[in-house]
C-alpha cells in the first residue's frame, strides 16, 4: 500500500475513534453507563487500529489487549504498559450490549458512572498514546 493510502486509513480510524470517546463521554453525562463502557472500548480499539494502518499492518480482532499485545514492544513499549487497562475495556465489549451478557441483570443494571469514567480515562490514554505516534 503507498503511504499516502497508509496515512489516510490511520487518519479515518483515529478520527473515529476521536469521534467515539466524545460520544462515550455524552452518554456518561446521560447516565448511559453500560454505552459509554462499550463506547470506550470501540474508541480505544479503533486508535490501536489506526496505529497498525499507519505502520501497513492488518489488525485483526476486537480484543485491545491483544492488538497491543502483537505490536513491536521496543517501539510501543508505552501501549505495551497499558496492557492491564485495555484488558479491563476489553470486558466492556460484549456484556455492556447484550441483556444475556450477565446472570440476571441488563447490562443498564450492572455498569456504574465510576465504571464508566474508568472506560473513558483508559480510552483517553490510548488514543493520546496513538495521537503522539500518528501524527
Amino acid at each position: 500500500m503507498s503511504s499516502q493510502k497508509i496515512n489516510d486509513e490511520a487518519t479515518r480510524w483515529f478520527s473515529t475513534a476521536e469521534e467515539d470517546i466524545a460520544v462515550a463521554k455524552l452518554l456518561r453525562d446521560n447516565k448511559k453507563y453500560s454505552h459509554a463502557c462499550f463506547t470506550s472500548q470501540q474508541a480505544a480499539e479503533k486508535a490501536v487500529k489506526a496505529l497498525y494502518f499507519s505502520n501497513d499492518l492488518d489488525p485483526w480482532g476486537h480484543s485491545i489487549k491483544k492488538l497491543i499485545s502483537t505490536l513491536d514492544a521496543l517501539k510501543f513499549e508505552k501501549l505495551k504498559l497499558m496492557e492491564p487497562d485495555a484488558a479491563k475495556l476489553d470486558r466492556f465489549y460484549i456484556p455492556t450490549r447484550y441483556p444475556n451478557g450477565l446472570p440476571g441483570l441488563t447490562p443498564s443494571e450492572a455498569y456504574s458512572e465510576v465504571d464508566a469514567q474508568e472506560a473513558i480515562t483508559i480510552a483517553e490514554n490510548i488514543i493520546e498514546f496513538a495521537r503522539g505516534m500518528i501524527k
